[in-house]
């Protein structure tokens, strides 16, 4: 049993390397989703929940073609992988808007301090179902 704090950290180097490269290419997502969400809103186009998904969508986009390469540098093709994406995904975008209209209707919450909130507990969710799931390595493929 690791008994040190380099002990552990070397222990579990790969998942950290690995979850800090998440959160450099969620912020990337999240800069491509709070742009797409502001545009939205500011240009009275939608409301910030329907803003949201659209936001969702744009950092989703982002989100695929870099974690795909640089997180989970996964062995799965993008025909095995994307539909995987798209689950974990949707379930995102999903629990995105029921938090987004809780938190500014409900709670009357400013949109951008709601979607903040609602960016930080999505990634808990995507960031293990992408790890475990969706870009996880093929059974039998040849791993470095």
């Amino acid at each position: 049993m690791p008994s040190s704090l380099a002990e552990l950290v070397l222990k579990y180097r790969d998942l950290i390397r690995q979850l800090a490269s998440f959160v450099g290419v969620g912020l990337a997502a999240t800069a491509a989703h709070f742009a797409a969400l502001t545009l939205m809103v500011e240009n009275g186009l939608t409301g910030p929940v329907a803003g949201s998904g659209v936001g969702f969508v744009v950092g989703g986009i982002v989100s695929y073609a870099l974690n795909r390469r640089f997180t989970f540098e996964s062995t799965r093709s993008h025909a095995g992988a994307v539909p995987r994406f798209m689950v974990v995904a949707g379930v995102a975008f999903v629990l995105n808007g029921l938090i987004m209209g809780l938190l500014v209707h409900q709670l009357g919450l400013y949109y951008l301090l709601a979607q903040a909130i609602t960016t930080g507990i999505i990634m808990l969710w995507t960031f293990s179902g992408y790890r475990l799931w969706a870009f996880a390595h093929r059974a039998g493929a040849r791993q470095a």
